[in-house]
């Protein structure tokens, strides 16, 4: 039997689907968000906090309160494909949301069913 994966971009604002999504996370008093937005909405976002991150007060964090560092994820991790791995979990009776990060407990059962 053959199968076809497709995976789909979609940005987190405004629910725009297109292969340039970029993962960014954001760190506001020591708690994150990730968003998947395209490089135009990614920069909207930068130009409304620009007053903020250049204020003369502010200072460059470093460490693990600091995001991580590099070019934005744009896919999950290598051999990773989270939509086979929901639509096995829906299968045999695990909640998963459509959208967003797979719980390592739905991943493990997945890797001990042997997929």
């Amino acid at each position: 039997m053959a199968q076809k994966v497709v995976t789909t971009y979609v940005d987190d604002l405004t629910g725009e689907e297109s292969a340039e999504i970029a993962k960014h996370t954001i760190l506001v008093d020591g708690a994150g968000v990730e968003l998947d937005l395209t490089d135009e909405n990614y920069d909207k976002l930068l130009e409304l906090l620009q007053p903020y991150l250049h204020a003369e007060g502010a200072r460059r964090v470093r460490g693990s309160v600091a995001a991580s560092k590099g070019k934005p994820r744009k896919a999950p991790a290598a051999g990773e494909n989270t939509a086979e791995i929901r639509a096995w979990a829906k299968a045999n009776g695990y909640e998963v949301n459509d959208r967003g990060r797979v719980p390592a407990s739905v991943k493990e059962a997945y890797e001990k069913a042997g997929r």
